[in-house]
């Protein structure tokens, strides 16, 4: 018997993004990635320094995560990035990640979100949550006509990311799944 997927955005469910600047949420802490501008090995660009990316964590959620039942996988711009500097920060092993290829941040002009398509091709029948900040109704509509295995778009607030109650409806989802008949 499989696990349902958990596709876990980090912007937004795990990093606060859009709380205030100026006042860290209890309980998390402050990460500094280094960022550069310019492509490697690309001629004519220079590659330099910018200021370092802030993001916050709560070490706490990915003990939470793991309690589940999921079988977790990112879902997210940092794509495998995200092993490198989020995992270990949650305490999290290395988790497969979907690579969005050329769909990354490629807008649709049907209005559904870039990682909708990739999430069901990846998932290929198997239940999934998809924990984000940014799923819309015509998110909920693709998913409903093109995955026939059970699917939960569980939006979270990227000024508050994560809470109890976010952990409480994706444990009680994955419980309400029979993986029994899901499709591999």
């Amino acid at each position: 018997m499989s696990r349902p997927l958990l596709f876990l955005d980090v912007d937004g469910p795990l990093n606060p993004y859009a709380a205030k600047p100026e006042k860290r949420p209890e309980g998390y802490t402050t990460l500094r990635v280094p960022q550069e501008s310019g492509a490697e090995g690309e001629p004519g660009r220079l590659r330099t320094r910018m200021r370092p990316l802030r993001v916050w964590l709560n070490p706490n959620h990915g003990r939470a995560l793991l309690s589940l039942g999921y079988e977790i996988c990112w879902a997210t711009t940092w794509m495998s990035a995200a092993n490198k500097w989020i995992g270990p920060v949650l305490g999290l092993p290395e988790l497969p990640f979907v690579d969005f290829g050329n769909a990354l941040l490629n807008e649709r002009p049907d209005g559904v979100h870039w990682k909708s398509e990739p999430l069901v091709e990846y998932a290929n029948g198997r239940p999934f949550a998809w924990v984000d900040d940014e799923q819309g109704d015509a998110d909920h509509a693709h998913v409903a006509a093109h995955h026939r295995a059970p699917a939960l778009l569980h939006h979270v607030n990227p000024r508050i990311g994560l809470r109890n109650d976010d952990f409480t409806t994706l444990a009680a989802f994955a419980v309400s799944i029979d993986t029994s008949t899901a499709t591999p």
